[in-house]
């Protein structure tokens, strides 16, 4: 396999939706690559994020639909191949951790039975080998006595805990590409930081390419490889995690300035300034 090809090539990705007062635009033609990388996407809630990795996995509902000139997995098209094939790509070779586990967890379902399915739905194991890699998938996430996890519901689980068992059953079936949904938001800092270095050792390890939604600016430049900043539906910028201080938009800018700083306190945090131009701006290319 040919690593200098990315693993997913997304060109003028549009989502939309059609209400009685005319048609909303979510995704407003945005274009991004993603190699065995992590790629942080960060903006403010309804700037687009979630919904662009929703429409990767072709996860809108209708009245809403997915237009693009390209999405492709390994240059197969997303777009055009049928629902079934969909289905084996959709946790097989792409998966997505979504923001709250309680929300995501089955809850009549033990977190056991819940990972055999999701690995049983792409491979053809007995239920004992999809049991025993299941343990073995919990151990490898730092989950303490793995065997009494599996056996718990996600109502007996704590929300890190939670986390690392989707990070486990959407690892499970050993996807290439990761979209992780605000993954830490829920946690305390200290858990945060736990899940984060589980996400980075496992990326590394395996050479998967990761996807990873945020609100915090700061948290996503000392964790990912580059930086897509969105507004409004479009990309207005992108960097270099290590380069974002240098960042020249007016909005990555403000973002920056509205985070409480530590060791140089304000007696006023900056207001983030808004300029209507931003919006109806042609949205940058992320495409390497």
């Amino acid at each position: 396999m040919n690593d200098d090809k990315p693993l997913l090539d997304i060109e003028n990705l549009q989502v939309r939706f059609a209400t009685r007062t005319g048609t909303f635009e979510a995704v407003r033609g945005i274009s991004f690559t993603l190699g065995r990388e992590r790629l942080g996407i960060v903006g403010e809630s309804g700037s687009g994020k979630s919904m662009t990795g929703r429409a990767i996995l072709r996860l809108i509902r209708s009245p809403g639909t997915i237009e693009a000139d390209r999405m492709a997995l390994h240059g197969e098209d997303l777009l055009s191949v049928p629902e079934k094939r969909m289905r084996q790509l959709r946790g097989g070779k792409i998966s997505m951790i979504m923001q709250d586990p309680k929300f995501s967890l089955n809850p009549v379902m033990s977190v056991g039975q819940q990972m055999v399915e999701a690995l049983r739905t792409h491979e053809s194991v007995s239920k004992a080998e999809a049991r025993a890699r299941a343990i073995a998938m919990l151990e490898e996430v730092s989950i303490r006595d793995p065997e009494r996890v599996y056996d718990l519901f996600p109502h007996e689980v704590s929300g890190g805990m939670g986390q690392r068992i989707m990070i486990a059953m959407m690892l499970l079936p050993n996807p290439e590409v990761l979209i992780a949904d605000e993954p830490t938001s829920a946690l305390d800092v200290s858990v945060q930081l736990q899940v984060l270095d589980i996400m980075d050792r496992l990326v590394r390890e395996r050479g998967m390419g990761l996807i990873f939604i945020s609100h915090d600016l700061n948290l996503v430049a000392k964790f990912c490889d580059r930086i897509v900043i969105m507004y409004a539906g479009r990309i207005v910028e992108v960097c270099k995690a290590s380069e974002l201080r240098n960042a020249s938009h007016p909005y990555t800018l403000g973002l920056l300035n509205s985070v409480p700083d530590l060791e140089h306190p304000r007696e006023r945090l900056e207001v983030l300034q808004r300029d209507p131009a931003w919006r109806e701006a042609p949205s940058v290319s992320a495409r390497t």
